[in-house]
């Protein structure tokens, strides 16, 4: 099974999309899949060597515009292939490789020129900063409108006083788009979005929290402490916030969805190629009809994994509303990623448990994706509503 075939067969890529594609399966395989052991093992924080690396041949920053000195390719679909290329290498440093796009995303939605030239320049170059995208807080996940982080306005701006958790690239991170409360009597109607540098005064962070999987990107808790952030640094107006943090979820989440099949697919080839190599009861264990039926389950439900993914984006990308299919592709791809890397490590048996394979990482990588930007069971509350 070949999924990059499989696309063209349907969507004909540009030049410019085979010519990014190949650069990044030549990553992931050369640079990438070396060093995902080392990293997930050290579980010390992110490689940013692979990040300077990235960011030399331009997959840290393609995803932003030219006009602001990156790649320009701001379709969705492309995206999408570059992630699921980078995941196949390894879901974290994957993830970790673009993570910028998902601070670029709600300053594109609501950010002004002036304010995408100041924020979004640093990005691009062979030396970019590292972002963060701040939501979630101890008491706020799946309920993102619950949030307390206050905005309290004062003269000349807004005084930041809260708690924020599971930020990734946090510490690391030049950049942050906070996400609080200029109403705390409203819900989602009181959120508003700030920008903050790492500097500011009053912003500390706690220790790298430690993680089951995808141990390449550093989260840390963030605490404000009457952080000043002057009104030009407020994304929009207030109460727009909420906004632009849904726009972001309907992109990031089919961005997602596409890192989810890539970890799939990676799994799926493993335990193809050892199914093929592994002989019990005088055979390739490939020909006894279970482990035959077990890797025909995991193709079929990657190709419909990626089928959906694209599906979606090209339906974003053509502006069409995709609320119920951004949460379909995350929940097939995020699901096909849990269901095939716990078949890759059934069809490896005794050494699929072992960490000499990589095949138990990716299992445990693969977790996240079920939780993270919206877990299943609320992807399947969104599909329910929009039925």
């Amino acid at each position: 099974m070949n999924l990059m075939e499989s696309t063209r067969s349907i969507w004909q890529l540009t030049e410019e999309q085979e010519a990014i594609v190949e650069l990044c399966r030549e990553f992931a395989a050369d640079e990438i899949r070396p060093r995902a052991k080392q990293v997930d093992e050290e579980d010390a924080g992110s490689p940013l060597d692979l990040f300077e690396k990235a960011a030399k041949v331009g997959i840290t920053d393609f995803m932003i515009p030219e006009e602001f000195g990156g790649g320009g390719f701001t379709d969705l679909f492309t995206q999408c292939l570059v992630q699921e290329q980078l995941c196949w290498g390894d879901l974290g440093i994957g993830n970790f490789l673009c993570s910028n796009g998902f601070f670029a995303d709600p300053l594109l939605v609501l950010g002004s020129t002036e304010q995408k030239e100041t924020w979004l320049r640093p990005l691009t170059g062979d030396k970019p900063v590292l972002t963060a995208l701040a939501t979630t807080e101890p008491g706020a996940g799946s309920d993102a409108a619950s949030i307390r982080t206050q905005a309290v306005k004062t003269e000349g701006g807004y005084l930041l006083r809260g708690q924020k958790a599971w930020i990734s690239n946090s510490g690391y991170a030049e950049q942050y788009v906070v996400f609080a409360k200029t109403d705390p009597n409203e819900r989602s109607k009181g959120i508003s979005a700030f920008l903050v540098r790492k500097d500011a005064a009053g912003f500390t962070m706690g220790e790298p929290m430690k993680k089951m999987g995808q141990r390449a990107i550093v989260c840390r808790e963030l605490f404000f402490d009457d952080v000043f952030v002057p009104e030009s640094d407020r994304l929009g107006e207030e109460g727009q916030g909420f906004f632009g943090l849904m726009k972001t979820f309907d992109a990031s989440r089919i961005v997602l969805a596409a890192a989810a099949t890539g970890v799939a697919r990676a799994a799926y080839e493993y335990a193809l190629n050892y199914a093929r190599e592994r002989e019990q009861f005088g055979k390739p264990i490939i020909e006894h009809q279970a482990v035959a039926f077990r890797l025909a389950d995991m193709a079929t439900r990657i190709d419909a994994a990626w089928l959906q993914t694209l599906r979606a984006a090209t339906m974003f990308d053509q502006g069409k509303p995709i609320v119920a299919e951004a949460a379909m592709a995350k929940l097939q791809a995020s699901e096909t990623a849990a269901f095939c890397t716990w078949a890759a490590v059934q069809t490896l048996g005794g050494w699929g448990y072992s960490r000499e394979f990589p095949v138990e990482q990716w299992m445990r990588d693969a977790k996240l994706e079920e939780i993270e930007e919206g877990t299943s069971d609320i992807m399947r509350l969104v599909i329910s509503r929009n039925m």
